[in-house]
């Protein structure tokens, strides 16, 4: 039985009854897979004369009727700027885009809605968090620790901070291609007290699941601030910043049947109260002067110029979406599925799997023999199957474990067994071919 969600504040994007984020009724759970599948679109089509089987949702989900419905309403009836202007239309997209900053806060388990910053996803929340908070509190010779799993949004912000700095960067190991963080390691690094400590909460390229609390809790006991990239599981499992107990936490909105373009970074308020302006502009100024200019208080002080109004309204019916269907569910859900394709994939010759064979997030990731990872997704893609071939973002990981590329199959809460079934039965066809 899903565990009964807190009541939601008084929240209306807008007049038309099917977007209204009032009420979530968990007594009406929806099935998950073949089930809810109407309610997208998108996946009702065939591709190469096949029924698209859309494995690619660690790039980027599916957007619900919802979410699509919520945009146009927006720029049908309410399209005007927001904050300042005192006019109807100004008025209702300012309560809109507020209303969603303060239904994303309660999505991550943020204390306000001031501690929510919206960026355009997760790489512009780190770089935010590296050129305002690192240009402030990191100096020459002071540490920033990053995990071997990152993706390149979670390490090229902080190598280019130390590049300016005189920081250094230090790593802590993964496991090969089981893909477990080495704990001893990371406690002992922690321990020589670097000033930051960023990791990723599920690996995109690898499915592991990191135990972000016990990771925050470490850092946290040698003063170490934490930012976790919740790219991969702000939509996939239950993610409560207070019980995490990071600094900052960023995630992407088309991660989470979201639009693209929009995301956010939650900061701890002294964080952010401590942080200079990144941009400057519009929006974020107290005021200006010829010769000095003052700024509003978080999170204004870092949303220069005009946001994405749309992608933040967009982003607020997805989040409330997902909680409709539970986390807990998708999260058992997605994982199943990945558990199933892990499994059935072994039995094909000459197959490498990455990423723990238990506890893991609801991705596959595999590299054949002697056969490129574009080869695999091209022939996929004949037969209707969406999956993502390459480097994942990941070069520095792929090249520890001497791969040039992988495939990847990563699944969501519309995904299915029989699509487990077609994967499988395509890659097999795939191997037997290049063996041929």
């Amino acid at each position: 039985m899903a565990k009964e969600l807190p009541p939601l504040p008084g929240i209306r994007l807008c007049p038309a009854p099917r977007l209204l984020l009032d009420s979530i009724d968990m007594q009406a759970l929806r099935p998950l897979g073949a089930g809810i599948r109407h309610e997208f679109p998108i996946l009702n089509q065939q591709v190469n004369g096949k029924p698209l089987v859309y494995l690619d949702n660690a790039a980027t989900t599916q957007k619900p009727l919802r979410v699509i419905d919520a945009l146009s309403h927006y720029y049908e009836a309410d399209n005007s700027n927001v904050h300042r202007g005192l006019h109807e239309l100004s008025n209702r997209a300012t309560a809109q885009y507020e209303a969603a900053r303060e239904r994303v806060a309660r999505f991550i388990g943020a204390p306000s809605a001031e501690t929510i910053i919206f960026t355009r996803g997760t790489t512009e929340a780190i770089n935010l968090v590296a050129n305002s908070w690192g240009a402030r509190f990191i100096g020459p010779g002071d540490v920033i620790l990053l995990t071997e799993m990152e993706h390149h949004s979670n390490i090229v912000p902080w190598q280019l901070l130390a590049e300016r700095t005189g920081a250094h960067i230090d790593w802590a190991p993964v496991t090969g291609d089981e893909g477990l963080l080495d704990m001893v390691a990371v406690r002992e690094k922690l321990a020589r007290k670097p000033k930051l400590f960023s990791f990723v909460h599920i690996a995109n390229s690898l499915g592991t699941v990191n135990p972000a609390a016990e990771l925050c809790a470490l850092a946290r006991t040698h003063g170490v601030t934490t930012l976790v990239d919740a790219a991969q599981s702000a939509g996939h499992l239950v993610v409560n910043v207070q019980e995490i107990g990071c600094d900052f936490l960023a995630f992407s909105g088309h991660k989470l049947c979201g639009p693209t373009g929009i995301g956010a970074l939650y900061g701890r308020p002294v964080m952010l109260e401590s942080m200079p302006p990144w941009q400057g502009g519009g929006e974020m100024i107290s005021r200006v002067g010829y010769d000095r200019t003052t700024f509003k208080e978080p999170p204004h002080r870092f949303e220069a110029g005009t946001p994405d109004i749309a992608g933040a309204i967009g982003l607020g019916v997805a989040v409330n979406y997902i909680d409709e269907l539970d986390r807990a569910r998708i999260f058992d859900h997605d994982a199943a599925l990945a558990h199933e394709a892990y499994e059935r994939l072994q039995s094909i010759p000459g197959i490498r799997l990455l990423g723990p064979r238990e506890n893991r997030g609801g991705l596959v990731s595999f590299a054949l023999e002697g056969v490129h990872a574009h080869d695999v997704v091209t022939l996929a893609n004949e037969e209707g199957i969406a999956l993502r071939g390459g480097h994942h973002c990941t070069q520095p990981l792929m090249r520890k474990l001497g791969l040039a590329s992988s495939a990847r199959a990563s699944f969501y809460f519309y995904n299915t067994e029989e699509e487990v079934v077609r994967l499988v039965e395509s890659v097999a066809r795939i191997e037997r071919f290049f063996r041929a």
